[in-house]
């Protein structure tokens, strides 16, 4: 009995997903990291999509999403594609203008502009979009000041960020309070390893995850990032997990 539970658990579409469940004062947060940029954030009982990309099928045995945050325009971040293959009949869209002006019209059930500085309350979740660039600050900048948001996501007490594409920013740097952190690490698009490991190290979440590592040469090297913060800021948990499971 004991091995067929097992094998039901290993052949179950969720277990091909690797989760944690993040205590808050009203329920768990789950966190599903899906691939590259995306995650799925699960809390009473409100399904958040994360920079949906990759296709559709990497999405098989999650749950409809309710709202769906997008930070760019960049392909691996606005996947019209993915997002087409999606069932959105229930999902606000959360976007800033750049993006938003790119979707199709009647995308989702409704779209919400959000830009940097702004903070709104939607579906009984309070968002905040902050900035997310690169630096020096140029005219032919791939990630320019302004385009694209980070999000600061308030969820029973716990506050959630997302980093988006972004290098080492002054904003980032003075977060404060920040529970569960998702950040950025891959060039020649956003910032290495030592720069998000010194930021994190700053700014202290509670929890952080290395995402979005995936650049041009390659997957970046989480590992050093985990010594580095775990020398520098030895109370930050560093949680790697698989989000390039072709690899």
């Amino acid at each position: 009995m004991k091995k067929l539970l097992i094998l039901l658990i290993l052949l179950s579409p969720i277990a091909t997903f690797g989760q944690d469940l993040i205590p808050t004062s009203s329920g768990d947060i789950k966190v599903t990291p899906i691939l590259h940029g995306t995650v799925v954030l699960e809390y009473q009982g409100k399904t958040i999509y994360v920079d949906p990309y990759g296709g559709a099928s990497v999405f098989e045995g999650q749950k409809k999403p309710d709202m769906v945050l997008i930070t760019d325009i960049h392909g691996d971040h606005h996947n019209q594609e993915t997002l087409d293959g999606l069932d959105l009949s229930n999902a606000i869209i959360v976007a800033p203008k750049a993006v938003a002006e790119k979707l199709p019209a009647g995308s989702g059930k409704s779209i919400q502009i959000m830009n940097n500085g702004q903070t709104e309350s939607i579906s009984g979740i309070n968002i905040s979009a902050i900035p997310m660039y690169n630096l020096p600050e140029t005219d032919d900048s791939r990630h320019p000041k302004g385009r694209g948001n980070g999000y600061i996501l308030e969820l029973g007490g716990k506050k959630v960020y997302l980093s988006g594409d972004t290098e080492d920013i002054p904003e980032m740097r003075a977060l404060k309070g920040i529970d569960v952190a998702f950040v950025c690490m891959n060039l020649p698009y956003t910032m290495d390893v030592d720069q998000a490991a010194d930021a994190v190290s700053e700014f202290k979440p509670t929890i952080v995850y290395p995402y979005h590592f995936r650049g041009g040469d390659g997957l970046a090297d989480v590992e050093k990032f985990k010594s580095t913060v775990n020398s520098n800021a030895p109370q930050v948990e560093v949680r790697l997990r698989n989000w390039y499971p072709e690899n």
